[in-house]
């Protein structure tokens, strides 16, 4: 009950910081989330009580939505397209890691309140660190001020050693570089827009249920470690190592078979190894265990590249607004996994066959939506319409100006 409330802050987070995020930027969002909870999870400690205890949890849980969200977002805009892959790939290899030291640090703090400490306190130093990062440029540039996105450009290009960039980066190149990206900067849109254009409105609805399917099995597959092992550190660890593996080999996965295929089969894949559980006998426990890690795994490519592929079918000005409407999406799944995962005792084959169906039958709503590997990330409404009709050439070539001149 406690891990579900957690995962409603979270929901409802997502929805408000995307929406702010779009709206005052990505830096500010990121910098008052990290101290948001910092403070209130520092704060759960002292909690007299249950009650209490889930309050603090999901206020702490609403600001770590918008962490997940402006931190995602900031290396997606900052990062040029063959890199994104990699880019993706690394930090969620690093959130591997940090699932895998938890186990560990859970195994070593058997003291719930000094366990809250240990992971409250580093969000102090995340708070101080995230005044040196440079606020997105694309974010800038639509927001209509070229000349702070220009800035932070010449920051990136003077911190990457390329001291000529503060003669070749100029308002006229940028200008002449982003010609429609300015132009829509005089034409504000909300988020009304990603329900009113047909095109963004498909795309924001198989995605929601696409996601929502993976995080409904992933997260009633790993908030149930004790009916798959008596050991659940150890199992934690293995969840992380083994969703290491996985997400370590998604640019190449990316890089050979595409976003979409890539997500469906590996989702797929991870619903056939929960379905493959159910017909395991309780006494073979090691298979259960190989079963239930492999599926972790697969989940494990397939968020992966999600948050690669999400990012890449909006425009700037409403990306971060439909990304947290798709985190929604994700939290929603999260908080019913683990609810369906309660009525074990009195339906047993519900949770199991839940899991394993609903990121099956979600990966066929993947095959309308259009496949993005190697395009640029979509800045405007004008930009997703030349992606359909221009060659691969032509889709890098604003990007290139930029990014060769702060070598980024």
């Amino acid at each position: 009950m406690g891990q579900s409330i957690y995962m409603v802050g979270i929901l409802l987070g997502s929805t408000v910081w995307g929406l702010l995020s779009d709206r005052f930027g990505r830096k500010p969002t990121l910098i008052w989330c990290c101290l948001h909870v910092a403070v209130t999870s520092t704060l759960t400690i002292f909690a007299p009580n249950f009650l209490i205890y889930c309050g603090l949890r999901f206020v702490s849980a609403f600001a770590v939505a918008g962490i997940v969200m402006t931190s995602t977002m900031l290396l997606v805009e900052w990062t040029p397209t063959p890199k994104r892959a990699v880019s993706m790939t690394i930090l969620g290899c690093f959130l591997s890691l940090g699932q895998m030291g938890l186990g560990g640090l859970a195994f070593a703090l058997r003291d719930w309140r000094t366990l809250q400490l240990a992971v409250s306190v580093p969000f102090f130093a995340t708070f101080l660190a995230n005044w040196w990062l440079p606020e997105s440029a694309r974010w800038l540039i639509i927001m209509g001020k070229p000349d702070k996105g220009l800035q932070e450009l010449k920051k990136v290009a003077r911190i990457n050693g390329q001291k000529e960039a503060k003669k070749t980066l100029t308002i006229e190149v940028l200008m002449s570089s982003m010609q429609e990206e300015l132009a829509s900067a005089k034409t504000r849109q909300t988020w009304l827009d990603l329900f009113h254009m047909p095109e963004l409105r498909w795309r924001l609805f198989g995605l929601f249920v696409v996601i929502f399917s993976v995080t409904f099995s992933y997260y009633g597959l790993v908030l149930d470690l004790q009916n798959l092992g008596s050991d659940i550190f150890l199992l934690q660890v293995l969840f992380g190592a083994v969703d290491f593996l996985g997400r370590a080999t998604t640019p190449f996965l990316l890089k050979f078979f595409g976003h979409r295929v890539t997500i469906a089969s590996s989702q797929s894949t991870a619903g056939f190894f929960i379905l493959a559980n159910v017909l395991v006998p309780r006494d073979f426990q090691s298979m259960r265990v190989v079963f239930a890690v492999l599926g972790k795994g697969c989940f494990g490519v397939t968020l992966t590249c999600l948050t690669v592929y999400r990012t890449e079918l909006f425009p700037t000005s409403l990306r971060m607004t439909a990304d947290g409407l798709l985190q929604a999406a994700g939290r929603l799944g999260a908080v019913m996994g683990p609810l369906i995962g309660m009525t074990r005792q009195a339906l047993p084959l519900l949770p199991p066959l839940s899991y394993g169906i609903a990121p099956i039958a979600s990966s066929f709503l993947l095959l309308p939506l259009p496949e993005t590997k190697g395009l640029p990330l979509p800045d405007t409404m004008q930009s997703l319409e030349n992606q359909k009709r221009s060659t691969p050439a032509q889709r890098g070539q604003r990007e290139v100006v930029n990014t060769e001149s702060t070598w980024f």
